[in-house]
C-alpha cells in the first residue's frame, strides 16, 4: 500500500505489519494462545480481566448429539475457537415461545426450543447442529483444522450506543506494541454485517482519539469514509467512548498476559458490568488506519525500544504521544472542557423530541440561537406558528413600547420572553424558547432564541452564555 495521508504518514502494510511487527514479536507460542479464545479468556480471567461468562462447549461429535439445548440461556452467541475476521459467529436476539402438547396415547411433547436472529429469521436446533457441524469440521478456522465450538452470553448493549448500533454489541478495537496504545477504532454493527461489528462484513469502524476517548473519523466495511449512521443523520463524530482509561489499561495488560508485542486487543462495554474483554488478535487487520487518517508504521516506529515498566506508564505514553495530552492537563487545572469551533451536541425539547447535530461555536454571539426548523423538530411546531402569524400581522413593531410588544408576542406557547439581540445585519427583536443542550457531556438548561438560518450551514450557534463551562481551542 502507498497511500499516504494528509498529515504526511504513510499506511502500514500487510506485509510490512507480517515481517516486521508480527514475526519478529510475537512467539509461536503467544500466537497459538491468541488464536484459542476459550484457552485465552480462561488466562485472562484467572488474571482478573473480565469476559464474556462461558456457556458451553462442543468438542465432538458425541458431544453435539447428547447436547441439552434446553440448557441454553434465550440469548447467546455461538463461535468457533479459532475463528478469524467474524466467520462463523451466530448470534441469537431471543427465544420464540413453543408449546407442549399430547400425543394421541397421552404423552406429552415437548417441542425442542427455537431462537431468533437478528433479521427476525428462526434458529431451530437443526439450525445449530448444522452450523456446529460445520465449525467442527473447520470451516471456519485459519487453518481449516478441526475445531471447537462454544456458547458465550451475549453482553448488554450500553444505551449511549443504541442508535449508532444495528442489533449487535459495539466494541473498540485498540492496537497495542511494547505496551503502548497505539491506535484504537470503534466498531459499530450494520444490517449489512448481520448485527456483527466486523468491518470485514459491512461493520463501521470510528477512529478514537487516544488521549480523549472522542471518535473521528468513520469508515464503512473497508473503506469508503462516511459523516453518518447510513440511512440516518446520527454523526458518528464526537462520541466520547465511556471507561476509556479502563479500556486502554484493559487492552495493555492483555498484552502482558499474552507474551505478545503487538496485537489487537477487543473490548466491549456491557450495560452492567462495564468493559468487558472480548478476544486477543494476534493479526489485526488495518482499515483502522484508514478510520484514523493516520498510518500505522510512524506511531510504531516512535515507541520502539522504549522501556514502558507498568501498564499505567504504556497507557499514559500512548496517551501523550497519539493524543491530545495538553488539553487534558487544561481540563485538568481550569476545571473546564476544551472544544472546537464545532461541536456535536444533543438537544432535548418539549414532547419528549431530542436532536443530535453539529453546533457552531461563536463566542462573539451573546444568545444561543437556532432555526425555526428545528425548533418545530423539538417540538415547538405551536410556537413557531403562532410567532410567524404575528410577523406577517405587524411589519415593524421596534417603535412600539416594550409592554405593547409583550401585549402582542405574550399568548406564544412556550415563549419564554422576547430579546433584542445585535448583529452586524442591525438589531432583531426574537422570540426565547427553553431547551437542554448536551455538549461534551456537560447538561446545560437554557433560553435559546429563534431565527431563520435555513440559508446558513448550522441550524445552530451556541453563544457565550453556554460557554462558561468551556475553554475553546480554535484549532480542533
Amino acid at each position: 500500500m502507498l497511500e499516504i495521508f494528509k498529515n504526511g504518514s504513510k499506511l502500514l502494510g500487510m506485509n510490512a505489519r507480517n515481517l516486521d511487527y508480527i514475526r519478529p514479536y510475537n512467539r509461536k507460542r503467544a500466537k497459538r494462545l491468541a488464536d484459542d479464545k476459550i484457552l485465552s479468556k480462561r488466562m485472562l480471567r484467572k488474571a482478573g480481566i473480565p469476559v464474556p461468562k462461558l456457556l458451553a462447549k462442543i468438542k465432538t461429535v458425541d458431544e453435539l448429539e447428547n447436547f441439552d439445548w434446553f440448557s441454553l440461556p434465550n440469548t447467546f452467541a455461538l463461535k468457533p475457537n479459532r475463528g478469524f475476521g467474524g466467520g462463523g459467529i451466530m448470534v441469537v436476539y431471543g427465544k420464540k415461545k413453543t408449546f407442549k402438547c399430547v400425543s394421541p396415547d397421552g404423552t406429552e411433547i415437548v417441542p425442542d426450543p427455537v431462537w431468533i436472529k437478528s433479521d427476525g429469521s428462526k434458529v431451530t436446533v437443526s439450525d445449530l447442529k448444522s452450523h456446529i457441524r460445520n465449525i467442527l469440521d473447520g470451516a471456519f478456522s485459519l487453518a481449516n483444522i478441526p475445531d471447537v465450538a462454544f456458547f458465550e452470553e451475549r453482553l448488554t448493549l450500553l444505551k449511549l450506543f443504541k442508535p449508532y448500533a444495528y442489533k449487535g454489541i459495539p466494541d473498540i478495537r485498540v492496537i497495542v506494541f511494547n505496551r503502548i496504545p497505539v491506535m484504537a477504532m470503534l466498531r459499530l454493527p450494520t444490517k449489512e454485517s448481520g448485527g456483527k461489528a466486523n468491518l470485514q462484513q459491512g461493520g463501521i469502524g470510528v477512529g478514537i482519539d487516544l488521549a480523549t476517548g472522542v471518535t473521528t473519523t468513520a469508515v464503512l466495511g473497508k473503506g469508503k469514509i462516511i459523516d453518518y449512521v447510513p440511512g440516518t443523520r446520527m454523526l458518528l463524530s464526537g462520541i466520547r467512548i465511556p471507561y476509556w482509561k479502563d479500556i486502554l489499561l484493559l487492552a495493555v495488560k492483555a498484552q502482558e498476559i499474552s507474551g505478545m508485542g503487538y496485537l489487537g486487543a477487543d473490548v466491549a462495554i456491557d450495560r452492567e458490568r462495564g468493559p468487558v474483554f472480548l478476544e486477543i488478535n494476534a493479526r489485526p487487520g488495518l482499515a483502522i488506519q484508514v478510520a484514523n487518517l493516520s498510518g500505522l508504521r510512524e506511531r510504531l516506529e516512535r515507541i520502539k525500544g522504549l522501556k514502558i515498566k507498568t501498564a499505567a506508564r504504556g497507557v499514559r505514553v500512548g496517551r501523550d504521544l497519539f493524543g491530545g495530552e495538553i488539553e487534558e492537563e487544561l481540563e485538568e487545572i481550569s476545571g473546564r472542557k476544551v472544544i472546537g469551533t464545532i461541536e456535536k451536541i444533543k438537544l432535548m425539547g418539549i414532547k419528549g423530541r431530542t436532536v443530535e447535530l453539529e453546533a457552531k461555536i461563536d463566542t462573539g454571539a451573546g444568545f444561543t440561537s437556532i432555526d425555526i426548523d428545528l425548533a418545530q423538530q423539538l417540538g415547538f411546531e405551536d410556537t413557531v406558528a403562532e410567532y410567524q402569524k404575528i410577523e406577517t400581522t405587524y411589519k415593524d413593531i421596534r417603535h412600539l413600547s416594550k409592554k405593547e410588544r409583550w401585549d402582542i408576542y405574550k399568548h406564544i406557547p412556550h415563549l419564554e420572553s422576547m430579546v433584542v439581540v445585535n448583529s452586524a445585519s442591525g438589531s432583531t427583536y426574537r422570540p426565547t424558547i427553553k431547551i437542554t443542550v448536551i455538549m461534551d457531556d456537560v447538561v446545560i438548561p437554557t433560553k435559546v432564541t429563534l431565527i431563520n438560518r435555513a440559508h446558513l450551514k448550522y441550524p445552530i450557534i451556541i453563544g457565550k452564555r453556554n460557554l462558561k463551562k468551556f475553554l475553546i481551542d480554535v484549532n480542533k
